[in-house]
């Protein structure tokens, strides 16, 4: 990040070029193709609140670096918190015995990088916040909830915030640095009544300083939404069952297709020919008008950020377009072994960790449709509105849990409903879409993928989209 006000590092992570090359040099000594060195500085703050009382507060700081090395197919990985050139020499041996044949090949000499653009500006990193500030913030929320009804009988509200520092480091030469900040406050609401007890979450956040939750999502929205949907879900019942048409609600429901869809179409399943789609490049596989997007550009987003974890600029890629599948997330080792264009889609929970092909985010392209219009024209079916999660398999079956929705009944929404399950397979219901709205939202900033372990922050989204007919569990 070029002339950035925040980027001093603290200057933990201003190891000399010397010891850097050095470092590489000895990762790419038992003949591997690639080196590269990731080293991270990360602040973490966490707030907890409930019991009318700040439960935790907590603040906790990581500093490490990992090094891989690359030989054909396979992957040599070592890590280490202690920076000293002996145990970065150490590593870098470790994480090249994956390759056996000895070679005097060096590393590129390093050539500092830089990237024009900025998808996460702030004034202020959540780390340079007050305390007071943070905790105001959390007890604002707090209030709102637990003082909207006399229903709202418990409610946990929690604010984290995090500054990730990096730097990649390679032997092609690159040099490339950034400062990622990530905020996300949340409330959890239980709501009971006549014996039943029903819980309501809402929460916001992304790659934004705290002046979000003044200037664009306000702590009392999102405990008064948290208490409303608890509140509302006292009075649902647990849906009819069966085969019948489904309407996937605006926002929300793109966790549905990050997971059906999004996880199947990461170029790691399709190398390795586990996922449904590898063997499908330019077929149709949607309804045709299905388009489908990764975009990790889209400004102060959860899942955006300016260089993916191998310092490859990132970029929004078309996955499905129009029915058809044309592109898959790649990264480094991916690509080369597909003899595919980076995508900058290789991510990494920490330095710890590989970098694998992961999602950023990930939504349904906009269609030509009111939202209206589409509940209208379904005489008896299921509205899906938020989600608790789900399981899909390398052949592309799904079952996702739905927490609320509605009966529509000659074209309105209805009867409350919770506890639902979608039930299907992805290729099947994404021909069967028959209407896509021009409401594209997405959902809320506060989501996280897991993969092998490893968890990144992510976003989803779709306008309302409605399927032809699809497998509902509920109550016969």
């Amino acid at each position: 990040m070029k002339d950035s006000p925040f980027f001093d590092f603290e200057n933990h992570l201003k190891i000399p070029n010397e010891d850097l090359q050095k470092t590489l040099n000895a990762a790419l000594s038992q003949g591997g193709d690639f080196s590269e060195i990731y080293l991270e500085y990360k602040i973490y703050n966490f707030i907890n609140m409930e019991e009318d009382i700040i439960k935790e507060t907590a603040e906790s700081i990581s500093l490490g670096m990992g090094i891989r090395v690359l030989s054909g197919e396979k992957t040599g990985y070592g890590y280490t918190n202690d920076l000293g050139l002996d145990k970065m020499n150490k590593t870098a041996l470790t994480a090249a015995s994956i390759a056996s044949i000895p070679s005097t090949r060096n590393a590129s000499s390093l050539k500092p990088s830089h990237f024009q653009h900025n998808y996460y500006p702030v004034n202020t990193l959540p780390q340079k916040e007050s305390l007071k500030k943070k905790i105001s913030l959390v007890k604002q929320s707090y209030s709102s909830a637990m003082n909207f009804d006399p229903n709202i009988m418990k409610v946990k509200v929690s604010l984290l915030d995090q500054t990730q520092y990096v730097r990649i480091v390679n032997s092609e030469g690159l040099d490339i640095t950034d400062v990622r900040p990530l905020v996300k406050l949340v409330c959890l609401a239980v709501a009971e009544k006549e014996n039943k007890r029903e819980a309501g979450f809402s929460g916001g956040g992304g790659r934004n300083g705290l002046d979000y939750f003044i200037q664009s999502l306000t702590p009392e929205e999102i405990g008064q939404d948290a208490a409303k949907e608890a509140l509302n879900l006292l009075e649902a019942t647990l849906p009819p069952a069966g085969e019948m048409p489904v309407v996937l609600a605006p926002g929300h429901s793109g966790v549905l297709v990050h997971e059906a869809v999004g996880h199947l179409l990461e170029a790691d399943f399709n190398r390795k020919k586990t996922s449904i789609f590898w063997n499908k490049m330019g077929k149709k596989v949607a309804a045709t008008q299905v388009s489908i997007y990764d975009d990790p550009t889209i400004p102060h987003f959860r899942g955006s950020y300016n260089i993916d974890d191998e310092g490859t600029p990132p970029k929004k890629i078309l996955l499905v377009d129009r029915g058809k599948l044309t592109g898959l997330l790649q990264d480094r080792l991916s690509a080369r072994l597909m003899k595919k264009s980076l995508t900058g889609h290789g991510r990494r929970q920490d330095y710890t960790c590989i970098p694998i092909p992961r999602m950023s985010n990930t939504y349904v392209d906009k269609g030509e449709y009111s939202p209206d219009e589409i509940i209208k024209s379904v005489k008896k079916g299921f509205y899906a509105h938020k989600y608790q999660g789900g399981q899909v398999e390398d052949s592309g079956k799904f079952t996702f849990s739905v927490s609320s929705g509605y009966v529509i009944e000659a074209g309105h929404l209805t009867s409350p409903v919770k506890q639902a399950t979608l039930i299907g397979t992805n290729i099947d219901i994404l021909n069967k879409i028959e209407m896509i709205g021009s409401d594209l939202e997405f959902g809320l900033q506060t989501g996280t993928c897991g993969k092998e372990g490893q968890s990144m922050p992510v976003n989803d989204g779709c306008p309302t989209i409605k399927i032809e007919k699809m497998t509902v569990g509920g109550q016969n």
